[in-house]
């Protein structure tokens, strides 16, 4: 039922309705309307007309912040890749108000410290304020600062493991790709460590104590192998022809040395196109070039007074290798050679653009602008990748900064080169840093790093280079402590007695802390050299004394320190030896202790321990089902 409303009551409400109107009216007019710019219409002159923002960016940032784990990590480095040379590459191909649209498309950004440390006198550990790509490189490889020329070392000489390393003993694929010679001190601080990074082969002079003939790991191209990438791509085939000077390979061509130990080595874009997977068993190692690669422009070379000349247009370089060999083509084909379906253990993968940073050295304006080019084109690719993948993590950065400077007008003494820009105006860069003909400067300036991904809002802000290995590692969850893998490990003999001079197996297994295993006959004594860990197994066949009685054969990890023995008797009354195989039968033998080795459990030793476990065990379990069958009789009755 409608009641009637009283006349005052009326009009009371519609003076309320006109006042609240009136009220609305002025508050509106007192608010100031929000700038809604249409960015990239072209009128760079109007009001609003250069600016980059499309609304409000807090919900899409807010979406873009991802609580980790992460299953993937893609880290692309761009060498020498500081704020000019990524503005100068952004003018020339896409014009001010453009945007690269991968290197500028993660959401995420902030800028990090590059400085490494002075290794010895008396600033030794203080801040060296200009770094090189070796100290820098290690800094993110490892956590750990260092000085100017070593690799993934620290001050002091001592190896620092990487981060490759470490995934690739918790079980994660792992891949290189550098557009320089995959020696180079950029992609070598995730393989190798060495005191001077110019140790790239056997003949390379300044290997000193590193050297393998001096009793050290090797150059950088032998640990390369050793460490045992599933993918690696790049340049650098020369140092891959030189012969090893001591060691198991010793006389052999490094190139030899990958076959024997099991590499699919490809030298081409047909021949890398035509792999099909890359694991442990059969690791990629593709070299694709003699030296550096071949870069995307043909080279300028900046003069005094260039910037006074008619501007240019980068031409582009015919000796560029084919698109298959493009920076994003390798780039795609490790991430899909490394992606494997069939793994919940991820992977992780290292993108280098190499040669922003050698054409920078030699005042090449279009030379490093096409080489940012290429890895933004690198960028796009992973992101792609990531986006439709949902779990993973990419990171893009520099090593240090360079040299390049845009600027107003030319220099009457600096090199400089005239271009013209995506906008049909000139850009003048300018390389300040050294005379014509000279190698321009690092310079120590702070970097832009961006990440995209679960694990991305660790680079906002300011940090430092070495805060990128632990974003890095954690956001992977990575367990660091790498020895811990190899603390179950086993060895088994195919038998526990065998005539004198029979063949023997040694298999072993549960080494996921280790790369390589040496392996000792005791009692003859016999080196059975060192053989490569494939996911945490290996395998010795070796020739059994003629002298009878009990002999130890001991296996230990190079990485872990890990040892484990195990005896046989050998006996001219011994059965027939069944045929070599792995996994046999035979005699399991004891873990021990290394110097850096965990412990070894009950369970990881010998089957004579266990057998009393398992047997008590099993009477206990009897047990208790026998008094479980009175209870209910009880219960019954």
């Amino acid at each position: 039922m409608a009641f009637p409303q009283h006349p005052r009551a009326a009009t009371r409400r519609r003076g309320l309705l006109l006042a609240s109107a009136a009220l609305l009216t002025a508050a509106s007019l007192s608010i100031p309307t929000l700038a809604s710019a249409a960015p990239g219409d072209g009128d760079l002159g109007a009001n609003g007309g250069a600016t980059r923002n499309d609304g409000d960016k807090s919900a899409a940032l807010r979406a873009s912040i991802v609580d980790g784990p992460a299953k993937n990590v893609i880290l692309l480095i761009g060498d020498g890749m500081g704020d000019s040379e990524i503005t100068s590459a952004r003018n020339y191909a896409y014009g001010a108000e453009g945007e690269l649209p991968g290197i500028d498309a993660l959401p995420l950004t902030g800028q990090y410290t590059t400085y490494s440390l002075y290794r010895d006198g008396e600033n030794k550990g203080k801040p060296d304020f200009v770094p090189d790509s070796a100290a820098t490189g290690s800094a993110w490889a490892t956590g750990t600062k260092t000085y100017d020329n070593a690799v993934s070392v620290d001050i002091d000489g001592i190896p620092q493991q990487t981060l490759l390393e470490i995934a690739k003993a918790n079980g994660l694929a792992t891949g290189n790709v550098s557009t320089a010679e995959i020696e180079d001190a950029t992609p070598a601080v995730q393989i190798a460590h060495v005191d001077a990074r110019s140790c790239y082969g056997p003949d390379s002079p300044s290997c000193g104590d590193d050297a393998l003939a001096a009793g050290g790991l090797g150059s950088i191209a032998e640990q390369l192998l050793g460490t045992r990438a599933d993918v690696t791509l790049g340049g650098g085939a020369a140092t891959f022809d030189q012969t090893a000077k001591a060691g198991q390979w010793e006389g052999s061509t490094l190139f030899q040395q990958a076959a024997d130990r099991g590499y699919q080595v490809v030298r081409d874009g047909d021949a890398l196109a035509g792999v099909t997977a890359a694991d442990q068993s059969a690791p990629v190692l593709g070299l694709f070039t003699d030296g550096n690669f071949p870069t995307r422009y043909a080279a300028t070379t900046a003069t005094v007074g260039g910037g006074n000349g008619d501007p240019i247009t980068c031409q582009p370089n015919p000796d560029r290798l084919p698109e298959s060999l493009s920076l994003k083509s390798m780039t795609t084909k490790a991430i899909d050679l490394l992606d494997r379906p069939d793994s919940d253990k991820g992977f992780f993968l290292q993108v280098e653009g190499a040669s922003i940073d050698k054409r920078d050295h030699s005042a090449d304006a279009c030379g490093q602008i096409g080489e940012t080019l290429d890895l933004d084109e690198a960028v796009q690719a992973a992101l792609d990748f990531a986006k439709a993948d949902g779990n993973t993590l990419v990171i893009v950065t520099a090593d240090h900064a360079h040299t390049s400077q845009i600027v107003d007008s030319t220099p009457p003494t600096s090199l400089s080169t005239r271009l013209m820009t995506a906008d049909g105006t000139p850009m003048i860069l300018s390389y300040g840093t050294a005379a014509a003909g000279g190698s321009q400067q690092h310079t120590g300036s702070q970097l832009r790093i961006a990440g995209y991904g679960p694990g991305a809002a660790q680079v906002v802000g300011l940090t430092d280079q070495s805060d990128n290995f632990f974003t890095m590692a954690n956001a992977l969850t990575l367990n660091r402590d790498t020895s811990t893998f190899s603390a179950g490990a086993t060895v088994t003999l195919s038998a526990s007695e065998v005539a004198p001079g029979a063949e023997v197996t040694a298999d072993g297994r549960g080494f996921g802390g280790d790369r390589q295993l040496s392996a000792t006959v005791a009692s003859d004594p016999v080196d059975l050299g060192t053989h490569d860990v494939i996911d945490g197994t290996t395998s010795y066949t070796f020739t059994a004394p003629t002298e009878p009685g009990v002999h130890t054969v001991t296996l230990t990890g190079a990485q872990s320190a890990r040892s484990v023995s195990a005896t046989f008797v050998v006996s001219a009354d011994a059965p027939p030896a069944p045929p070599a195989q792995g996994g046999g039968t035979g005699a399991v033998g004891t873990g021990s202790q290394g110097s850096t080795g965990a412990g070894a459990s009950a369970l990881g030793s010998t089957g004579a321990v266990v057998a009393p476990f398992v047997v008590v065990a099993l009477l206990l379990l009897a047990g208790g089902a026998v008094m479980i069958l009175q209870r209910r009789r009880r219960h019954a009755a």
